[in-house]
């Protein structure tokens, strides 16, 4: 590509791409695309964006299409790569002039060097650093900005490289051009603090922002590029000197008005200041280890204690205490069970931490967290007040709840409460004391005050487990304060059934339930709808718990229930709709088919909210969840829910909806549900098996894969005939595709589907997945080598070969003409690999099944057969050990795999009712031959009658050849016959 040339023609075709008009556009990105892989293309590209004449929008997408060029083809063995001569001459043209005026346009620039020097530094580009370092000298403040810019998006780049040889690199450039970053930052803060009393607002904002960017570089050669950072004096005179810089920054920021830019560039520095130390102290815990005294006495005295006052923020408060979590928590600093078996920079670490943590300062912390953080702010008490669905969200995790101040102070609490218990549980139990009976509900800060203290007590529940006696304190304390209904005392009534839901899974007695249900019921009715939301919340963490007790329960059901619904209908937002419909899923799922009657009002609002929430695929993924344990709770009865329940399945399961990325999960599983509860097939339930083609055919996780393949076991247990008359031979085509690339698991999966169809209809399964057989024949010749599909293999032909012997025969017939041999000596070589296999088979049921397959070859006069005849007694005695089991009080042995129409096993208080499938289950196992068919009679019928066809001289030939061991065994098995 001719650069004079060229530039014009590209110069207007990018023009052209940056129209809104599509006619115009799409032309200009085909063209565009054909010359990425042309020589000359970037250099060009490279002349547009360096030309500050030209149009901006051009210029930008000039940079762009440059940028995901170097993705594309600066790597040597890429397709279409560029050429050395034309990279040299690119890299020289990228760092001529660092003057580019578009901030936006300056940024792409610096991160497209830096995609370079991810590439190329330092090998092939060795005056990258240097030429950098000498532009930041520069006094053209643009220059040295852009310049500064560039050297941090290296830094950050090449500080990301993983690979051994890279880290070497980059230790080796952090060392040799720390001192210098060192300078360059003090420098740009020096100047920043002299500047701040000028009153030029410019000139502050200028220097700020080269401190921040000289602090970036900094930070990313401090955290990775020493291997002992503690080592090089330095990185820690720079880690040292952070507090006394933080100090400095702080105090500006009392001069600094609080709506201007410069405060908010002050804020981000401030930050990065802790993201240093908590990024070195993750990195490098040890070599923190002298930072551990300094950091702790900075962040204690700017959070708890008056030094803060005035000068602290939010985000700057939840870093410091993250820095003092982080110290508190760290693995590194913990010693031994056994103090001699710890290392001695362990030990330092802890003896630095223990000499801090003195009781006064642990109680402090402690009563300030409680008394000063945990309490409700007068923003969080408007919120509740104005939007109490949002106050909720933000309480239980919304999207800014990991940043922000309360969660942090929470967390912070329950780390320092569970490292030094000892010391601070008597200090919580003595603010519970003072806090007996009741509080005067016109004394607003009284109620605060106890509402973090309960706060506090339910976040250390399982450290206070042996400290309280929360059943006592549940019946004279927490009950009557859930009993007073005054507007102004629903903080503590939120908080209390709160507190209880967080002891109830800690130590709760099981007899005081009825008295939790009672109270649940009243304040599901209360006037405040964030006290109904809690309450809803602790009733889930009951229903959930281990002890929860059905009988207990079902004497409030209906009204739970049905203030549930209410709750659900009365809430607007969608994650609230969400939580308290989760909630109602938790009680139906515990309480199953007792749930039957109140469901009435729930089955017909769903619909309703289902097309509500076309935009809001998280609260159909609750709905789909409900629906789950609707149709669980509902059995057979759930027929009635087809109208609605069929059209969502083939919303959530079609691979063609967008809305399937979310739904697809708990739709296949409400599919699943709903045909293990299906009374009977319908025309619309068998109409949406047509999604599974396309379902089969994507990239499916390999749980889902598993529960399409429950969906088609469920149809073919449901209505085997007309299923596979309208889907096998496309799922026939779907298997045979898969079974080409699917793992050893996924084979197994697909066989056991053909498998169960042959069990189920033994005269249609042949014939619908005649094309697989084939394959699992020549697995079984072929000694297939893994034991698991073998396995099945061995169980998909003894369903042929048992229930079908016809079909088994044509396929023999088939294979013996594909082997080019003949039949019997086919069948021969397919009995020896069965018996040599036959250890492949663990389950009990599959090894008698083999058992009676190999056993129907006989009687017989056939030669290969009669050949076999060892192997057939030895695989038959092995399935008699298996499955027969010896009664006590006769004597004489029994098959334990028979069953019968009598049988009917009892159903524990515990367990779930039988479903519809497992029915359907049962009735299928009292027609399977390997449970209606004694192995025992049937080895005894099946010798009698090889012995009447060859007379007793040769039937006593043909068992010579049996082990003698065996005959004996097989003798004992036989008494009685």
């Amino acid at each position: 590509m001719d650069l004079n040339s060229a530039s014009t023609i590209v110069l207007r075709v990018l023009t052209q791409a940056t129209s809104q008009d599509t006619a115009v556009l799409k032309p200009a990105e085909e063209q565009l695309k054909q010359w990425e892989t042309q020589p000359g293309f970037y250099s060009v590209l490279l002349n547009i964006f360096t030309n500050h004449a030209l149009d901006i929008n051009v210029r930008w997408l000039a940079v762009l299409y440059f940028k995901n060029g170097i993705d594309r083809y600066w790597r040597r063995v890429a397709p279409h790569a560029l050429s050395e001569e034309e990279k040299s001459t690119l890299r020289a043209g990228l760092i001529t002039n660092f003057n580019e005026p578009i901030n936006q346009i300056a940024t792409q620039i610096a991160v497209l060097i830096a995609k370079v020097a991810r590439l190329d530094c330092p090998r092939q580009w060795p005056e990258l650093i240097p030429t950098l370092i000498e532009s930041v000298k520069v006094q053209d403040d643009l220059r040295q900005h852009r310049a500064l810019l560039t050297f941090y998006h290296v830094t950050k780049t090449l500080a990301s490289k993983r690979l051994a040889a890279d880290r070497k690199l980059f230790y080796d450039l952090a060392s040799g051009i720390y001192n210098f970053a060192c300078s360059l930052w003090n420098h740009h803060t020096d100047t920043f603090l002299q500047q701040v009393s000028s009153g030029n607002e410019a000139a502050v904002q200028s220097s700020l922002e080269r401190t921040l960017l000289s602090l970036k570089v900094l930070r990313k050669l401090t955290v990775n590029g020493f291997v002992e950072p503690h080592k090089n004096m330095e990185v820690m005179g720079f880690l040292l000197g952070i507090f006394e810089r933080l100090k400095q920054f702080l105090d500006c920021s009392r001069s600094i008005g609080t709506d201007n830019i410069c405060r908010d560039r002050l804020e981000k520095t401030i930050i990065l200041f802790t993201k240093v130390l908590l990024d070195f102290l993750d990195q490098h815990p040890f070599s923190f280890t002298p930072l551990i005294q300094r950091s702790l006495e900075f962040s204690v005295s700017y959070v708890f204690t008056e030094v803060g006052d005035g000068v602290t923020f939010e985000r700057f408060i939840v870093q410091c205490m993250n820095l003092i979590k982080m110290i508190v928590k760290n693995y590194a600093y913990k010693p031994s069970k056994n103090f001699e078996d710890s290392s001695p920079e362990t030990l330092e670490a802890h003896k630095i931490k223990m000499a801090f943590f003195t009781y006064p300062t642990l109680t402090e912390i402690c009563r300030r967290l409680v008394s000063h953080y945990f309490l409700l702010t007068e923003e969080e008490l408007t919120m509740w007040e104005e939007d109490p669905e949002g106050f909720t969200v933000e309480e239980t995790g919304g999207d800014s709840w990991k940043y922000s101040l309360r969660p942090c102070t929470e967390v912070l609490f329950i780390d320092i409460f569970h490292e030094y218990n000892q010391t601070l549980t008597p200090v919580l139990l003595e603010m519970m004391q003072t806090l007996q009976g009741p509080t005067n509900v016109e004394d607003m800060n009284a109620l605060l005050i106890k509402d973090a203290v309960y706060n506090a007590v339910g976040l250390a529940a399982y450290e206070l487990f042996d400290s309280v006696d929360f059943d006592q304190w549940f019946k004279n304390q927490l009950l009557p304060e859930l009993q007073v209904i005054h507007n102004r005392y629903k903080p503590l009534r939120r908080r209390v059934i709160w507190l209880i839901g967080q002891w109830i899974s800690v130590k709760f007695k099981s007899d005081l339930r009825p008295m939790l249900y009672e109270a649940i019921c009243n304040l599901l009715q209360d006037q405040d709808l964030v006290v109904r939301i809690e309450t809803a919340t602790t009733l889930k963490l009951t229903v959930d718990d281990f002890e929860f007790r059905t009988d207990q329960f079902l004497p409030y059901l209906e009204t739970m229930f049905t203030l549930l619904f209410q709750l659900l209908q009365q809430v607007t937002e969608c994650d609230t709709k969400m939580h308290v419909l989760h909630v109602l899923s938790c009680v139906i799922e515990r309480v199953n088919i007792q749930i039957r009657p109140y469901v009435g009002c729930l089955v017909q609002y769903l619909p309703l909210l289902w097309k509500q929430s076309e935009e809001h695929n998280m609260l159909r993924c609750a709905i789909l969840t409900t629906l789950i344990h609707l149709v669980q709770g509902l059995g057979a009865d759930s027929k009635n829910l087809y109208p609605f329940l069929l059209p969502v399945i083939q919303l959530s399961t079609d691979v063609s909806q967008p809305p399937h990325v979310y739904l697809l999960e708990d739709g296949l599983e409400l599919w699943l549900v709903t045909l293990e509860n299906s009374p009977c097939i319908t025309p619309e339930l068998l109409r949406i098996f047509q999604n599974m083609s396309a379902l089969l055919e994507s990239e499916l996780s390999s749980e889902n894969l598993r529960t399409c393949f429950k969906i088609i076991n469920g149809y073919i247990i449901l209505s085997s005939t007309e299923f596979l008359q309208t889907y096998a031979i496309g799922l026939c085509q779907s298997f045979c595709e898969l079974l080409k690339e699917i793992t050893t698991e996924g084979q197994v999966q697909v066989l056991k589907v053909v498998e169960n169809a042959l069990k189920v209809n033994p005269v249609l399964g042949p014939q619908m997945f005649q094309p697989i057989l084939p394959c699992v024949f020549r697995g079984i010749i072929e000694g297939e080598r893994y034991p698991v599909v073998m396995s099945t293999y061995l169980g998909v032909m003894g369903r042929v070969l048992l229930q079908n012997t016809s079909f088994f025969s044509s396929l023999l017939n088939e294979m013996a003409h594909k082997f080019n041999q003949k039949m019997d000596q086919l069948l021969g070589n397919m009995i020896e690999m069965w018996v040599d296999r036959m250890d492949n088979i663990t389950q009990p049921e599959r090894r008698k099944l083999s058992a009676l397959a190999l056993l129907s070859l006989l009687p017989s006069d056939n030669s290969v057969i009669q050949d076999k005849f060892c192997g057939i007694i030895n695989i038959s005695v092995e399935g008699l050990h298996d499955v027969m089991t010896e009664d006590p009080e006769t004597g004489t042995y029994k098959d334990c795999m028979l069953m019968s129409h009598l049988e009917e096993p009892k159903a524990t208080e515990d367990e779930e009712p039988p479903t519809e499938q497992d029915k359907r289950e049962k009735m299928l196992a009292l027609k399977d031959p390997v449970h209606t068919v004694s192995l025992q009679q049937f080895i005894y019928e099946k010798l009698k009658a090889q012995q009447e066809l060859l007379g007793e001289q040769g039937f006593q030939s043909l068992m010579e050849t049996v082990d003698t061991e065996i005959v004996t065994e097989l003798q004992e098995f036989l008494q009685g016959f």
